[in-house]
C-alpha cells in the first residue's frame, strides 16, 4: 500500500477498478487515498448466495421495500457513520460523482419509508465491485445484498467483488479466490456488455 500523490479522478477511479485496485484511506480525518490490491480476493459466487432460515423468514415476512439509487449520498454517509472507516471526503465525493455519472449504485432496504440498510459499488462492464454496507436493524444489510446478487444475476453480470473477506461475508457464502485467478475473472466480465439499470429508471 502506497500514498498516491496524483489527484484521483473519476476517469482515473475507474481506470484503477478495470485494472483490479481499488482506493482507501486511512480514516474519516486522513486526506490521503493509497490503491489496495490484496493478494487474496473476497468475492461471492452469484449461485451461492447463503440464505439463512431467519433470513428466509424475513424475506417472506416481506415487512420492508428495496430500492435502487433512491438516497445513494445516504447510503454511503451511513457506511462512513462507524468508529473506523476508510472512507474520508474526497472518497465520498468521488463515489458520488461516479453515482452522477452512471457508474455507482446503491441498493436500499427501506422500512416504514425509513432507510435501515444498504450497500454501494461500481458497475463496470458485467463486474460489481462491492463497496460497503450499513444496517440500522437486523439483517437489513443482508437483505440489501440478497436482493443486489438477485438483480445482478438477471443482468447478466458475472462477478460480485467483495474485495476482502469477513466473518459475516463468509457466513452469507463469499468466498476468498488468488489475485491472479481473480484478475482472470475481471477481464473476462469486463468484456461483458451488462446493464447495472436501465436507462429509463437513471
Amino acid at each position: 500500500m502506497t500514498a498516491q500523490p496524483q489527484k484521483v479522478t473519476p476517469h482515473l477511479l475507474l481506470q484503477a477498478y478495470a485494472q483490479g485496485v481499488f482506493p482507501m484511506s486511512e480514516s474519516a480525518d486522513d486526506p490521503e487515498i493509497f490503491w489496495v490490491d490484496p493478494q487474496m480476493r473476497g468475492i461471492f459466487e452469484l449461485d451461492a448466495f447463503h440464505v439463512s432460515r431467519s433470513l428466509a423468514r424475513r424475506i417472506k415476512r416481506g415487512d420492508y421495500t428495496y430500492k435502487i439509487n433512491s438516497c445513494f449520498p445516504d447510503v454511503v454517509r451511513h457506511c462512513a457513520d462507524r468508529d473506523e472507516t476508510w472512507i474520508n471526503a474526497e472518497i465520498f465525493e468521488l463515489y458520488c460523482q461516479l453515482h452522477a455519472l452512471g457508474y455507482a449504485h446503491s441498493f436500499e432496504i427501506h422500512r416504514e419509508n425509513r432507510l435501515i440498510g444498504g450497500v454501494y459499488g461500481v458497475a463496470l462492464g458485467g463486474a460489481f465491485f462491492g463497496e460497503s454496507m450499513f444496517s440500522k436493524e437486523t439483517d437489513a444489510s443482508k437483505l440489501a445484498l440478497y436482493h443486489l446478487i438477485k438483480h445482478l444475476k438477471s443482468r447478466d453480470f458475472t462477478l460480485f467483488d467483495t474485495q476482502f473477506i469477513t466473518p459475516h461475508l463468509a457466513s452469507l457464502g463469499a468466498i476468498e479466490i488468488p489475485r491472479s485467478e481473480y484478475r482472470n475473472r475481471l477481464d473476462q466480465a469486463l468484456g461483458i456488455k451488462a446493464t447495472f439499470i436501465s436507462a429509463p429508471d437513471i
